[in-house]
């Protein structure tokens, strides 16, 4: 009983740095120069958290059995699922905060979906390039590849907004 004094859902154990990260997002989104705009912030907070080698996007062998543990779980992958769209929130929120609208614009929620949708695809294929070929590098370039061509889509879509 003990360990639910610490973690709400005993899923949650394994998701420890969760709040941590999303900190980091929250920073992000209040420091972001408006000249380059939220949706280019984010795509460069990428870069920054590869350039770090931080613990969010590392792709190790560790790192590897920690993905398989929840790709082999129903239970860790709607976790997962329920904690992306908690940061998807935390982002729409975020964003339209920062260019003045209202937390519920239906903008700055698609920005975020988007966001959110880029940045999952991107790290899947980074851990699977990972596991077939064993090369840190080359996943962590499929990541930011996948993450730059998704971030030129969601601000094309976005063209006219305060969040392109």
């Amino acid at each position: 009983m003990t360990v639910f004094n610490h973690f709400p859902r005993k899923e949650d154990m394994f998701f420890e740095h969760d709040e941590p990260g999303r900190e980091l997002i929250r920073e992000t989104i209040r420091r972001y120069d408006p000249a380059i705009g939220p949706l280019e912030t984010m795509r460069l907070f990428a870069h920054e958290l590869v350039g770090q080698g931080s613990p969010y996007i590392r792709f190790t062998s560790a790192r590897q059995n920690y993905v398989q543990t929840i790709e082999a779980s129903e239970t860790l992958k709607s976790r997962i699922r329920a904690i992306r769209d908690e940061i998807a929130q935390l982002i729409a929120v975020g964003l339209a905060e920062r260019v003045g609208r209202d937390p519920a614009d239906a903008e700055a929620h698609l920005a975020a979906d988007m966001l959110l949708a880029t940045y999952t695809v991107a790290m899947w294929q980074a851990h699977r390039s990972y596991r077939q070929h064993a090369d840190a590098g080359e996943a962590a370039a499929t990541f930011l590849r996948l993450v730059d061509q998704g971030t030129r889509g969601i601000q094309a879509a976005l063209v006219g907004t305060p969040y392109a």
